[in-house]
Protein backbone atom coordinates (compact mmCIF):
# COMPACT_ATOMS: atom_id res chain seq x y z
CA UNK A 1 0.00 0.00 0.00
CA UNK A 2 2.89 2.82 1.13
CA UNK A 3 4.33 1.64 -2.65
CA UNK A 4 1.45 2.30 -4.61
CA UNK A 5 1.24 5.50 -2.71
CA UNK A 6 4.32 6.58 -3.25
CA UNK A 7 4.30 5.64 -6.95
CA UNK A 8 1.01 7.93 -6.99
CA UNK A 9 3.06 10.98 -5.56
CA UNK A 10 5.96 10.90 -7.54
CA UNK A 11 3.63 10.34 -11.23
CA UNK A 12 1.91 12.80 -12.56
CA UNK A 13 -1.15 11.98 -14.23
CA UNK A 14 -2.39 12.58 -17.84
CA UNK A 15 -5.02 15.39 -16.69
CA UNK A 16 -2.39 16.88 -14.26
CA UNK A 17 0.04 17.07 -17.15
CA UNK A 18 -3.06 18.73 -19.69
CA UNK A 19 -4.16 20.99 -17.11
CA UNK A 20 -0.55 22.36 -16.21
CA UNK A 21 0.33 22.96 -19.91
CA UNK A 22 -3.06 24.76 -20.79
CA UNK A 23 -2.86 26.91 -17.33
CA UNK A 24 0.81 26.99 -17.70
CA UNK A 25 1.04 28.88 -21.14
CA UNK A 26 -2.01 30.88 -20.49
CA UNK A 27 -0.42 32.05 -17.29
CA UNK A 28 3.12 33.46 -19.02
CA UNK A 29 0.76 34.43 -22.20
CA UNK A 30 -1.27 36.46 -19.60
CA UNK A 31 2.49 37.78 -17.89
CA UNK A 32 3.23 38.53 -20.90
CA UNK A 33 0.59 40.61 -22.13
CA UNK A 34 0.88 42.30 -18.61
CA UNK A 35 3.94 43.79 -19.52
CA UNK A 36 3.96 44.64 -23.24
CA UNK A 37 0.40 45.99 -23.30
CA UNK A 38 0.16 49.80 -24.21
CA UNK A 39 -2.75 50.62 -21.97
CA UNK A 40 -3.23 50.02 -18.75
CA UNK A 41 -6.39 48.70 -17.67
CA UNK A 42 -5.68 45.86 -20.41
CA UNK A 43 -2.25 45.05 -17.78
CA UNK A 44 -4.29 45.11 -15.18
CA UNK A 45 -7.16 42.76 -17.04
CA UNK A 46 -4.09 40.30 -17.94
CA UNK A 47 -2.45 40.43 -14.80
CA UNK A 48 -6.30 39.45 -13.02
CA UNK A 49 -6.34 36.50 -15.46
CA UNK A 50 -2.51 35.78 -14.20
CA UNK A 51 -3.68 35.82 -10.58
CA UNK A 52 -6.61 33.81 -11.17
CA UNK A 53 -4.86 30.93 -13.00
CA UNK A 54 -2.35 30.77 -9.99
CA UNK A 55 -5.21 30.16 -7.67
CA UNK A 56 -5.99 27.59 -9.85
CA UNK A 57 -3.19 25.77 -9.68
CA UNK A 58 -2.68 25.98 -5.48
CA UNK A 59 -6.55 24.55 -5.20
CA UNK A 60 -5.32 21.90 -7.76
CA UNK A 61 -2.66 20.99 -5.83
CA UNK A 62 -4.60 20.71 -2.77
CA UNK A 63 -3.61 23.86 -1.00
CA UNK A 64 -7.09 25.75 -0.76
CA UNK A 65 -5.87 28.52 1.92
CA UNK A 66 -3.41 29.70 -0.44
CA UNK A 67 -6.18 29.40 -3.27
CA UNK A 68 -8.45 31.51 -1.85
CA UNK A 69 -5.90 33.85 -0.15
CA UNK A 70 -4.34 34.29 -3.90
CA UNK A 71 -8.46 35.44 -5.29
CA UNK A 72 -9.27 37.82 -2.18
CA UNK A 73 -5.68 38.93 -1.20
CA UNK A 74 -3.79 39.45 -4.93
CA UNK A 75 -7.22 39.34 -7.13
CA UNK A 76 -9.03 41.32 -5.21
CA UNK A 77 -7.11 44.12 -2.93
CA UNK A 78 -4.10 44.04 -4.83
CA UNK A 79 -6.15 44.70 -8.21
CA UNK A 80 -8.21 46.93 -6.34
CA UNK A 81 -5.49 48.95 -5.82
CA UNK A 82 -3.72 49.00 -9.55
CA UNK A 83 -7.32 50.54 -10.44
CA UNK A 84 -7.57 53.48 -7.87
CA UNK A 85 -3.81 54.16 -9.51
CA UNK A 86 -5.17 53.81 -12.77
CA UNK A 87 -8.18 55.99 -11.69
CA UNK A 88 -5.61 58.82 -9.82
CA UNK A 89 -3.31 58.91 -13.15
CA UNK A 90 -5.93 58.67 -15.69
CA UNK A 91 -6.13 56.69 -18.94
CA UNK A 92 -6.11 58.71 -22.50
CA UNK A 93 -6.26 57.26 -25.81
CA UNK A 94 -2.67 57.98 -26.37
CA UNK A 95 -0.65 57.58 -23.38
CA UNK A 96 3.17 59.59 -23.82
CA UNK A 97 6.36 57.99 -24.45
CA UNK A 98 8.58 60.70 -23.19
CA UNK A 99 10.62 59.25 -20.67
CA UNK A 100 10.48 61.27 -17.05
CA UNK A 101 13.66 59.49 -16.09
CA UNK A 102 16.59 59.10 -18.69
CA UNK A 103 17.74 55.70 -19.07
CA UNK A 104 15.08 54.00 -17.14
CA UNK A 105 14.24 51.93 -20.28
CA UNK A 106 17.90 50.76 -20.21
CA UNK A 107 18.24 50.51 -16.48
CA UNK A 108 14.41 47.97 -16.22
CA UNK A 109 16.43 45.60 -19.29
CA UNK A 110 19.02 45.38 -17.31
CA UNK A 111 17.37 44.74 -14.01
CA UNK A 112 15.20 41.94 -15.78
CA UNK A 113 18.44 40.41 -17.54
CA UNK A 114 20.11 39.76 -14.34
CA UNK A 115 16.53 38.56 -12.59
CA UNK A 116 16.31 36.22 -15.37
CA UNK A 117 20.23 35.40 -14.84
CA UNK A 118 20.00 34.47 -11.21
CA UNK A 119 16.41 32.46 -11.95
CA UNK A 120 18.06 30.31 -14.43
CA UNK A 121 21.24 29.79 -12.23
CA UNK A 122 18.62 29.18 -8.95
CA UNK A 123 16.44 26.78 -11.15
CA UNK A 124 19.88 24.69 -12.88
CA UNK A 125 21.12 24.54 -9.21
CA UNK A 126 18.13 23.69 -7.90
CA UNK A 127 18.28 19.47 -7.11
CA UNK A 128 15.41 17.02 -5.86
CA UNK A 129 16.33 14.10 -4.06
CA UNK A 130 13.04 12.71 -2.59
CA UNK A 131 9.44 13.81 -2.27
CA UNK A 132 7.63 13.91 0.55
CA UNK A 133 4.25 14.43 -0.99
CA UNK A 134 1.52 16.73 0.18
CA UNK A 135 0.44 14.46 3.21
CA UNK A 136 3.42 14.71 5.21
CA UNK A 137 3.79 18.30 4.69
CA UNK A 138 -0.04 19.39 5.29
CA UNK A 139 0.61 16.52 8.27
CA UNK A 140 0.31 19.22 10.90
CA UNK A 141 -2.57 20.75 8.90
CA UNK A 142 -1.93 23.78 5.67
CA UNK A 143 -2.43 26.73 7.38
CA UNK A 144 -0.57 25.80 10.75
CA UNK A 145 2.64 24.48 8.85
CA UNK A 146 2.56 27.65 6.97
CA UNK A 147 2.30 29.88 9.74
CA UNK A 148 5.20 28.01 11.25
CA UNK A 149 7.21 28.66 8.26
CA UNK A 150 6.43 32.20 8.26
CA UNK A 151 7.21 33.15 11.79
CA UNK A 152 9.61 31.22 12.59
CA UNK A 153 12.48 30.44 9.64
CA UNK A 154 11.10 33.56 7.19
CA UNK A 155 10.17 35.19 10.06
CA UNK A 156 13.17 38.09 8.56
CA UNK A 157 11.84 38.14 4.58
CA UNK A 158 8.47 38.53 5.87
CA UNK A 159 9.23 41.37 8.27
CA UNK A 160 11.04 42.93 5.58
CA UNK A 161 7.99 42.63 3.19
CA UNK A 162 5.47 44.13 5.47
CA UNK A 163 8.01 47.34 5.63
CA UNK A 164 8.06 47.46 1.95
CA UNK A 165 4.46 47.36 1.90
CA UNK A 166 3.77 49.56 4.29
CA UNK A 167 6.26 52.26 2.78
CA UNK A 168 4.64 51.74 -0.74
CA UNK A 169 1.63 52.48 0.89
CA UNK A 170 2.49 56.17 2.49
CA UNK A 171 4.30 57.27 -0.67
CA UNK A 172 1.34 56.62 -2.32
CA UNK A 173 -0.69 58.78 -0.23
CA UNK A 174 2.62 61.15 0.28
CA UNK A 175 2.51 61.33 -3.99
CA UNK A 176 -1.40 61.75 -4.43
CA UNK A 177 -1.80 64.25 -1.42
CA UNK A 178 -1.69 67.94 -2.46
CA UNK A 179 -2.13 70.80 0.08
CA UNK A 180 -4.08 74.06 -1.06
CA UNK A 181 -1.57 76.95 -0.68
CA UNK A 182 -3.37 80.30 -1.65
CA UNK A 183 -6.93 80.94 -0.54
CA UNK A 184 -9.93 79.78 -3.10
CA UNK A 185 -11.48 82.04 -5.17
CA UNK A 186 -15.15 83.19 -3.71
CA UNK A 187 -17.99 83.08 -6.60
CA UNK A 188 -17.92 87.21 -6.76
CA UNK A 189 -13.87 86.77 -7.31
CA UNK A 190 -14.60 84.64 -10.88
CA UNK A 191 -17.55 86.28 -11.64
CA UNK A 192 -15.34 89.50 -11.75
CA UNK A 193 -12.37 87.40 -13.67
CA UNK A 194 -14.79 86.19 -16.09
CA UNK A 195 -15.89 89.95 -16.89
CA UNK A 196 -12.40 90.82 -17.15
CA UNK A 197 -11.64 88.03 -19.53
CA UNK A 198 -14.95 88.52 -21.77
CA UNK A 199 -15.68 84.55 -21.78
CA UNK A 200 -19.29 83.41 -21.79
CA UNK A 201 -20.63 85.37 -18.64
CA UNK A 202 -24.25 83.82 -18.81
CA UNK A 203 -24.59 79.97 -18.46
CA UNK A 204 -23.92 77.67 -21.01
CA UNK A 205 -27.08 76.05 -22.39
CA UNK A 206 -26.80 72.16 -21.44
CA UNK A 207 -25.71 69.82 -24.22
CA UNK A 208 -28.97 69.46 -26.67
CA UNK A 209 -31.00 72.81 -26.10
CA UNK A 210 -32.56 74.14 -28.39
CA UNK A 211 -31.20 71.16 -30.66
CA UNK A 212 -34.49 69.02 -30.19
CA UNK A 213 -32.51 66.35 -28.48
CA UNK A 214 -31.17 66.43 -24.82
CA UNK A 215 -28.17 64.16 -25.50
CA UNK A 216 -25.02 64.79 -24.01
CA UNK A 217 -23.04 64.30 -27.48
CA UNK A 218 -25.14 66.92 -29.27
CA UNK A 219 -23.75 70.04 -29.02
CA UNK A 220 -26.37 73.15 -27.52
CA UNK A 221 -27.69 75.90 -30.01
CA UNK A 222 -26.83 79.27 -28.98
CA UNK A 223 -30.21 81.29 -30.08
CA UNK A 224 -28.87 82.48 -33.27
CA UNK A 225 -28.81 78.68 -33.99
CA UNK A 226 -24.89 78.32 -34.19
CA UNK A 227 -23.59 75.00 -32.34
CA UNK A 228 -21.79 75.81 -29.04
CA UNK A 229 -18.62 73.29 -28.47
CA UNK A 230 -18.58 74.05 -24.91
CA UNK A 231 -21.67 72.37 -23.95
CA UNK A 232 -20.35 69.08 -24.88
CA UNK A 233 -17.89 67.31 -22.95
CA UNK A 234 -13.70 67.49 -24.36
CA UNK A 235 -13.25 63.56 -24.37
CA UNK A 236 -16.39 63.28 -26.79
CA UNK A 237 -15.38 66.07 -29.04
CA UNK A 238 -11.58 64.74 -29.15
CA UNK A 239 -13.25 61.34 -30.30
CA UNK A 240 -15.19 62.01 -32.71
CA UNK A 241 -18.37 61.53 -31.23
CA UNK A 242 -20.16 64.48 -31.45
CA UNK A 243 -23.32 64.60 -33.66
CA UNK A 244 -23.99 67.68 -35.35
CA UNK A 245 -28.12 68.27 -35.62
CA UNK A 246 -27.89 71.88 -36.06
CA UNK A 247 -29.38 72.14 -39.37
CA UNK A 248 -31.78 69.72 -39.18
CA UNK A 249 -33.25 71.29 -35.94
CA UNK A 250 -33.05 74.32 -38.16
CA UNK A 251 -34.86 72.84 -40.86
CA UNK A 252 -37.25 71.37 -38.75
CA UNK A 253 -37.53 74.20 -36.79
CA UNK A 254 -38.55 76.39 -40.04
CA UNK A 255 -40.77 73.64 -40.92
CA UNK A 256 -42.62 73.81 -38.18
CA UNK A 257 -43.23 77.73 -38.64
CA UNK A 258 -43.93 77.13 -42.42
CA UNK A 259 -46.77 74.69 -40.82
CA UNK A 260 -48.28 77.19 -38.34
CA UNK A 261 -48.07 80.17 -40.72
CA UNK A 262 -50.28 77.98 -43.22
CA UNK A 263 -52.53 76.84 -40.48
CA UNK A 264 -52.77 80.26 -39.00
CA UNK A 265 -53.64 81.68 -42.49
CA UNK A 266 -56.37 78.59 -42.80
CA UNK A 267 -58.03 79.93 -39.84
CA UNK A 268 -58.08 83.48 -40.56
CA UNK A 269 -59.69 82.65 -44.18
CA UNK A 270 -62.57 80.93 -42.38
CA UNK A 271 -63.47 83.22 -39.92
Amino acid sequence: MSALAASAATVTSTGEAVQFWVLGITAVIGALCTILMKKAVHSALCLAGTMIILAVFYLANGAYFLGVVQVIVYTGAIMMLFLFVVMLVGVTAADSLKETLKGQRWMAALCGLGFGVLLAAGIGNAGLSHFNGLGRVNSAGHVEGLAELIFTRYIFAFEITGALLITAAVGAMVLTHRERTERAATQRELAEQRVREGVQLPPLPAPGVYARHNAVDIAGLLPDGTPSELTVSKTLRARGQIRDVSSQAMDDLKALEQRSTERLGREEASK
